[in-house]
């Protein structure tokens, strides 16, 4: 049996159980009540002919006399309810009786308490005249108590109005039993609406289910409904988001990328958006929710693409150090070239001309770097920005104020920032109208902490995109895929209680300029010479 049914059904047993034991107690309290008051009617009736003087002194006298008998003949006939009218001496022989044979003879019920001063109202099923519920109260000449009058009503009486009370009831308790049970259908009909008909023990491997496949899985999942609260959310996607995810939070109260708000308010279907979240890149996928044309909400899932994305930055610095050394090398077979040829001519004094001509050019141009930046992580980086600068037909060069004397910590963190501002300057430079294209470097040590400043020749940024430069997707290149190095940028910088500005958004000589503070950076502090 389905449970919804079973719920059906015993909602209709309690309601008839607790309808039953209503009307049986009802039953009780009326068949009480009737009785209470048809004892004090007689009662009522007993008092008053228990003070007349007629029926004072025939009990005094102890003898039956036509008088009594007329007086209870009399009453009798007023009430035809009333079943009998008894009086009787102190010794409980009747003195007047409906029935005349019964006159002389000792009453069949008891009479001990009455003669002893006390009024009883009591109910009997058996008597000389059938079952009644009667009264008796004493007679009494002066403090004397001489003999007593009993009144009864008939059984019947009682029972015929106990029958139209009781049939009354259960009207009353067949309605509410039908309510009652009209009310457990309506209850089970929602029941198998809210549960879409499902059965507890399917709820609960659902529970199972949901919770095994929210926790197992490698991917972050938040879930927000159609008011974009928090509804669902897993381990993962706190791990990734790096922020508490309480449940029944709205999520613009999130501290969460502005491309994760844009995809849930628009509610479109998203793919392989990338966003950064603290030092993370993370690929997100979105998608709205609907069953039986109502919107549930949106469910959006993470992937960490940090260390793809971390590979993918020293793959590219690699390649542009072999493009930078395939550069050179061509360049020296050129030259050695033209050497040979040089020399196989006889012209010696031209060829060594041309060899100290070299030198002194490769010289100038590598020790300035060797003596103002010792890191070898930071040349290596330097040479290979230059050598792809050179092919592109741009300059890049250190600033002349440019001094780290001591060695970087944190290699990928050197790498985040200034790469992706040298790779925005080469490609801001290489589009603007000013050559020769130029973009310059300055590296400054000031304790344990580096400054950053590059500057280029481009056009600088436009004004419409200076407030929201360090967003994520906001980029001035052309083609897609864009527009997360300056965010990158920023968050390595925050990471290490540090930032990323820009300082200058261009003019008319130069282009934009950014800087950046890399706190703890340099494993050997040194105060700068001035």
């Amino acid at each position: 049996m389905r449970f919804t049914r079973q719920v059906l059904l015993l909602q209709i047993g309690v309601v008839v159980l607790v309808v039953g034991l209503g009307v049986a107690l009802i039953s009780w309290l009326l068949r009480t009540t009737l009785t209470e008051q048809y004892g004090e009617r007689a009662l009522a009736i007993a008092k008053s002919v228990a003070t007349e003087p007629v029926v004072i002194a025939g009990a005094a006298a102890r003898k039956p006399t036509p008088e009594l008998q007329q007086r209870v003949e009399a009453e009798t006939q007023t009430d035809d309810a009333l079943l009998f009218v008894v009086i009787t001496d102190d010794h409980g022989i009747r003195l007047a009786h409906p029935t005349l044979s019964e006159i002389g003879k000792r009453v069949s019920t008891p009479w001990e308490e009455v003669i002893a001063g006390n009024d009883v109202v009591s109910e009997f099923n058996a008597g000389t005249l059938g079952p009644s519920v009667r009264s008796k109260t004493p007679i009494k000449q002066g403090s004397r108590v001489v003999g007593e009058v009993s009144v009864g009503y008939r059984i019947g009486e009682l029972t015929g109005d106990f029958n139209r009370l009781f049939v009354l009831t259960v009207v009353f308790g067949g309605g509410a039993l039908l309510i009652g049970a009209g009310a457990s259908a309506l209850l089970n009909r929602r029941l198998r609406r809210v549960t879409h008909g499902l059965e507890p023990h399917e709820l609960t491997e659902l529970l199972y289910e949901h919770e095994a496949v929210l926790h197992g899985i490698g991917e972050g999942v938040l879930a927000v409904d159609a008011e974009h609260r928090v509804t669902v959310r897993n381990d993962e996607a706190e791990r990734l988001l790096d922020i508490p995810l309480p449940v029944g939070t709205p999520l613009e109260d999130l501290d969460l990328s502005p491309r994760v708000h844009k995809a849930v308010a628009e509610g479109r279907p998203v793919d392989n958006l990338l966003a950064v979240a603290g030092n993370r890149v993370l690929v997100i996928n979105s998608r709205a929710v609907q069953r039986d044309e109502r919107s549930l909400g949106t469910v959006l899932t993470f992937r960490d693409r940090t260390d793809l994305d971390t590979l993918t930055r020293e793959l590219d610095g690699i390649r542009s150090l072999s493009d930078g050394l395939r550069a050179q090398r061509h360049e020296f077979a050129n030259r050695l070239h033209t050497l040979s040829g040089l020399l196989q001519l006889g012209h010696h004094t031209e060829a060594e001309e041309y060899l100290q001509t070299l030198t002194e050019s490769t010289a100038s141009r590598a020790e300035p770097l060797d003596d103002r930046v010792t890191d070898p992580y930071l040349q290596a980086l330097l040479v290979a920005k230059t050598e792809q600068a050179q092919e592109k037909g741009m300059e890049l060069r250190l600033a002349d104020d440019a001094w780290v004397p001591a060695s970087v910590t944190d290699p990928i963190a050197a790498g985040t920032v200034i790469g992706n501002l040298v790779d925005n300057a080469l490609h801001a430079a290489r589009m603007g109208p000013r050559r020769p294209a130029w973009v310059e470097v300055g590296l400054l040590a000031d304790g344990a902490a580096l400054h950053v400043s590059v500057v280029d020749s481009g056009p600088g940024i436009d004004e419409t995109l200076r407030d929201k430069l360090f967003d994520e997707g906001v980029s001035t290149k052309l083609s897609p895929g864009h527009g997360l190095g300056l965010a990158l940028a920023r968050q390595a910088a925050r990471a290490r209680d540090g930032d990323v500005w820009l300082a200058d958004p261009g003019g008319a000589t130069t282009g934009a300029l950014f800087v950046a503070k890399l706190p703890g950076l340099l494993d050997r502090p040194e105060e700068t010479d001035a």
